[in-house]
């Protein structure tokens, strides 16, 4: 019957299909993207965007627009779509949609126990929050001391219990155990969304491998950078770095032994995908110019990315 399985493909996938074919259609394009730079005001912005697969999801707007009202709208429509379109898929897309989710609620966690730690009320931090990470326990986060504890008592039955073994520790949660416990998180997280999408071969591997090892490096630079001038130590900070991106391992050996900018930058003029990123800081105003289109087509690359590998996942 393997030989026959297309004849089966609309009982499972062909509502996906479809799905992903219209969200695809509905990708605002280059001519979508020019008049939105020349708006003047955000009812110029919204009358626009009625014109376009977004609709009329400001209808309800009487009032003043404001930026974070747009911003608010924009993502419970992501919301609802992302949680309808999970909720109608079968495996293996379910999980990969779920891994998308996981960096959100990491990020989650981390700003609930910062702001707790800076004394701000949970009612204040919790709207803050992304509402593609949000999870039942999250408000409870407040309570933890340390790693230890917000694993026992609250995350352990989440699917960051996952990422959290390298984690565990009885140290109070000050400012640097924080972000030490942030990036271990992002490290453990990255790792298994990397397998994961390498073990499913195919489209899903030849986009999201490239995706996911740049982030890995970005994270590997960033942390390096961070930490100078910390009481973090060159061990400490080489457990940190994601294994699954392009450093990996000379690469990440030698930011690890960086003491300065200029020795993260000699790291990088190994890579020649690094050596401008880095040398942008010595041309600042010409980088600033071409920002806002960089953005654009990035924001244009990872949606059609993502219907790619959807589709391929529905049809195969």
């Amino acid at each position: 019957m393997l030989g026959y399985s297309e004849f089966y493909f609309n009982v499972d996938h062909g509502y996906l299909e479809g799905l992903v074919r219209g969200f695809k259609a509905g990708i605002l394009t280059s001519a979508d993207y020019v008049n939105l730079a020349q708006c003047e005001t955000l009812e110029d912005l919204k009358l626009h965007l009625q014109t376009t697969d977004y609709g009329n999801f400001l209808a309800n707007e009487s009032g003043p627009l404001t930026i974070s009202t747009i911003d608010d709208k924009l993502k419970m429509k992501l919301l609802t779509e992302f949680h309808y379109f999970r909720n109608h898929a079968f495996e293996p897309l379910t999980t990969f949609l779920n891994f998308i989710t996981y960096s959100y609620m990491i990020d989650n966690v981390i700003l609930l126990i910062t702001g707790t730690l800076h004394q701000r009320p949970i009612a204040e931090l919790v709207p803050k929050c992304h509402p593609l990470g949000s999870f039942e326990q999250m408000e409870a986060v407040s309570i933890a001391s340390n790693p230890t504890e917000l694993f026992n008592a609250i995350l352990v039955d989440t699917p960051l219990a996952a990422f959290f073994q390298d984690c565990l520790s009885e140290n109070d949660l000050d400012e640097m155990n924080i972000e030490i416990m942030r990036n271990k998180l992002y490290k453990s997280y990255l790792e298994a969304f990397y397998k994961f999408c390498e073990k499913q071969g195919g489209t899903t591997a030849e986009i999201m491998k490239p995706i996911l090892e740049f982030e890995a490096d970005r994270r590997a630079f960033i942390i390096t950078i961070n930490s100078f001038g910390t009481e973090l130590s060159k061990e400490d900070r080489e457990k940190l770095y994601p294994t699954c991106g392009k450093l990996y391992p000379e690469g990440l050996h030698l930011l690890a032994n960086a003491d300065d900018y200029e020795q993260v930058k000699c790291a990088a003029d190994y890579y020649a995908i690094y050596i401008a990123l880095l040398l942008c800081r010595k041309n600042k105003t010409n980088i600033w110019r071409r920002k806002s289109h960089r953005k654009v087509t990035h924001l244009k690359q990872s949606q059609t990315y993502l219907c790619r590998i959807l589709q391929h996942y529905i049809s195969n």
